[in-house]
This record gives C-alpha cells, sequence and structure tokens, in this order.
C-alpha cells in the first residue's frame, strides 16, 4: 500500500518545496512556483519595490541564514544577491539544489536566468510561458523611437552603457543610447548643461525623488527644468530593481513615453 503511494502520478509530481533568499529571487520563485510549495521568501518579499509585492502577501519570511531556511525543508533554493557562498555550501551539503540568478546584461541573460529556475522548480511550461510574453512585449515596442538619442538617468546622477539591461531597454524602445562608458558610470551635470540628450529616461526617480540625488543643492533648479523638458519616461524601482521578465514592461512605459 505504501509503495503503491510513493509510485503514485500525484506524489511523483509534487513540486519541490523553495525557498527566495532575496527580493529579486522571490520575484522569479512567485511567478514560476505553485504558491503550495513555496515555503520561505525574503523579508522584503512585500516592499512597494518588489514587482510582485501583493502576491507576497501570506507568505512566509525567512532570513538567508542557514538556520532560517534549513528550517523550511526546502529541496530548492533561488538566490540573487541574498545570504553568500558559505551559505550556499551549506544548504548544498544538505542535499539542497541553489539556484544562482545571473546579472544579466540584455534580455537573453533574463531568458537563461527564467529557465534555470522553471528547471529546477519542474514549470518548465511556465517559463516558456513567462519568455513568450517578455518575448510579445518586446516585438511590440521595438523601434518605437526611430534611433532618437537618449540618456538614462537616476536621482543620485549616475547613467548606464553597454553590457547592462537598462541599456538592452532604451535599444528595445528604439533609442540610440548615448552613454558610451560600459556599465554604471557618474553623469557630471556640465555634460548634461553643454550636449543635453534629446531625451531623458528616468530610472528610481518613483523611489528617492530629485530632492535626494548628489547634485549640488544650487544646481538642483537647473536640473529640475532639464528633467520636466526632456524627460519622456520614469521607470519605477520595482522594474529595475531585478534582471527579470519585467524589465520589458520598462521597455513598454518608454515605447510609449512623452513626444
Amino acid at each position: 500500500m505504501l509503495l503503491a503511494l510513493f509510485a503514485s502520478p500525484a506524489f511523483a509530481a509534487a513540486p519541490p518545496r523553495v525557498v527566495s533568499l532575496d527580493q529579486c529571487a522571490d520575484q522569479y520563485v512567485m511567478a514560476l512556483s505553485p504558491r503550495a510549495a513555496i515555503v520561505g521568501v525574503s523579508m522584503r518579499s512585500g516592499d512597494p519595490d518588489s514587482y510582485l509585492h501583493a502576491q507576497a502577501a501570506g507568505l512566509p519570511r525567512r532570513r538567508a541564514s542557514a538556520e532560517s531556511v534549513l528550517a523550511a525543508q526546502p529541496n530548492v533554493v533561488v538566490r540573487y544577491w541574498g545570504g553568500d557562498a558559505l551559505l550556499s555550501r551549506t544548504l548544498a551539503r544538505q542535499g539542497v539544489t541553489v539556484i544562482d540568478l545571473t546579472d544579466a546584461g540584455g534580455f537573453d541573460g533574463v531568458r537563461l536566468n527564467i529557465r534555470a529556475v522553471a528547471s529546477a522548480l519542474g514549470q518548465k511550461p511556465r517559463g516558456e510561458q513567462l519568455i513568450a510574453d517578455m518575448n510579445a512585449k518586446l516585438a511590440a515596442s521595438s523601434g518605437a523611437w526611430r534611433n532618437r538619442p537618449a540618456i538614462y538617468l537616476t536621482p543620485a546622477g549616475f547613467s548606464t552603457g553597454p553590457g547592462t539591461l537598462i541599456d538592452a531597454m532604451l535599444r528595445g524602445a528604439g533609442l540610440d543610447n548615448r552613454t558610451t562608458s560600459p556599465g554604471y558610470v557618474s553623469m557630471p551635470m556640465e555634460r548634461l548643461v553643454i550636449d543635453p540628450p534629446i531625451a531623458l529616461v528616468l530610472g528610481f526617480f518613483d523611489s528617492y525623488g530629485l530632492s535626494q540625488q548628489l547634485w549640488a543643492p544650487g544646481r538642483r533648479g537647473l536640473m529640475r527644468r532639464m528633467v520636466d523638458e526632456r524627460a519622456i519616461a520614469n521607470l519605477p524601482g520595482s522594474v529595475l530593481d531585478c534582471p527579470a521578465w519585467f524589465a520589458a514592461d520598462g521597455v513598454r512605459v518608454i515605447s510609449q513615453g512623452r513626444r
């Protein structure tokens, strides 16, 4: 009788118990795992800048420590920045599969992240549907700005160049990113004043606002005018904090921006 139970399709199909260690990993787990199989999400899963924060309500929150995670008896743990290498090794020694999300520098990297998590959770069809939805949004936004010059800007005065997901988002909406230095770079205000971009795409201004940016207070009036005149889109932190499929929502926001 017991042998028949273990051999039954229902038992064999039981999804793995999963814990996510940080806010980015939360998004992948909440999107791809059956809710009943989620035995832990991060302490920040319900924060407003969490893309799926509404879905976190009622899920058990756990700290990124061996004691807290192992107490949930997971089969799979997903992490982006939560925990550390020691925690990963500890979990692996206990037979837990640890999936490390990559810092995707483009949408191909996002697809790899989705497929890695979906495969570990036995949810490949869900993963492919998520990718298909993302691809459809990207296709609908492609070329919208017809190579218009633009710069991405945060309240702290940073921009991004090649090799980042933000750069891929700008290009995905048909913008020509005028920040050519790779990675994340400080954007001197003098450059913006002397050679202002035709368009600005703002990021994280919903979280920090112009008053918290790091330029000298006496220059904020000039920056405010530039933002008012040239900003075509303002991307919320919830679509920027994590290299995930909802970056395509940001591309759509940009493509539909103020003209």
